[in-house]
C-alpha cells in the first residue's frame, strides 16, 4: 500500500462514530423583502447586484464592464465563456482568467451570501482564482438567514459547499481595506430567473 493510502486508511480508522446533527434553532428575523436585504448585505461587504432580463444580457453586461478581450471561464451553460471549463479542467489552468461565471444554488438574505457546491463551481477554483466572479442569482432562490442553509437537502448532500459573501479582502495590513488579497477582485450578483 503507498504512503499516501496508508496515512488515509489511518485516518479513516481513527474516525469517533457517527452521531447526529443537533437541532439548529429557527431565530426570530426582520422578514420584509429578501431581495433588498440581501443587495443591502452585499453591498456592505463590497458586492454589487446588477439585473438582467434573460442570461443572454450577461454576456454584453460582462463585455461593457471589462472589455471586448476579456477571458471568461463559465461553470453555466447559460454564459458561453472564451475558455472550456469541465471536470477535468486543471485548477491551476484557470490563473490566467479574467471573468468566472457561476450560478448560485440559492442566495441568503441575512449576509448577502451566494452558496455553491461542486456542482455549481465545476472547478472549485474558479470561485478564488479568477479576477472576477459573476454570479446569476434567481430572485426566487432565496433564504431568510444562516439557520435556514442548514435545513436544505442541498446543503446536506453536497459533498463541498461554500458561502460566498463579496469580494476577497483584508485590512490587516495597518487597518488598510484591500480587496482581492487573496480572491477575486470583484463580485457581482446579476439577478436573473433560471
Amino acid at each position: 500500500m503507498a504512503t499516501r493510502e496508508a496515512f488515509l486508511a489511518k485516518v479513516r480508522a481513527a474516525q469517533p462514530p457517527a452521531r447526529p446533527r443537533p437541532d439548529v434553532p429557527l431565530f426570530d428575523t426582520p422578514g420584509g423583502d429578501l431581495r433588498a436585504r440581501f443587495t443591502t448585505a452585499l453591498q456592505a461587504m463590497g458586492g454589487t447586484c446588477v439585473e438582467a432580463a434573460t442570461a443572454g444580457e450577461v454576456s454584453a453586461l460582462i463585455r461593457e464592464r471589462f472589455g471586448d478581450a476579456v477571458s471568461i471561464a463559465s461553470a453555466s451553460p447559460e454564459v458561453p465563456g472564451t475558455r472550456a471549463l469541465t471536470a477535468d479542467t486543471q485548477p491551476a489552468s484557470l490563473q490566467d482568467v479574467d471573468v468566472g461565471v457561476v450560478r448560485a444554488r440559492f442566495g441568503v438574505a441575512e449576509t448577502g451570501s451566494v452558496w455553491f457546491s461542486e456542482r455549481e463551481y465545476v472547478v472549485n477554483a474558479l470561485g478564488y482564482i479568477v479576477q472576477h466572479l459573476i454570479v446569476l442569482l434567481d430572485p426566487a432562490q432565496m433564504v431568510d438567514g444562516l439557520q435556514d442553509v442548514y435545513r436544505r437537502d442541498d446543503f446536506r448532500d453536497a459533498r463541498y459547499a461554500a458561502l460566498v459573501t463579496g469580494p476577497s479582502a483584508t485590512a490587516d495590513i495597518e487597518g488598510v481595506l484591500i480587496r482581492g488579497a487573496q480572491g477575486v477582485r470583484s463580485l457581482t450578483v446579476v439577478w436573473v430567473a433560471a
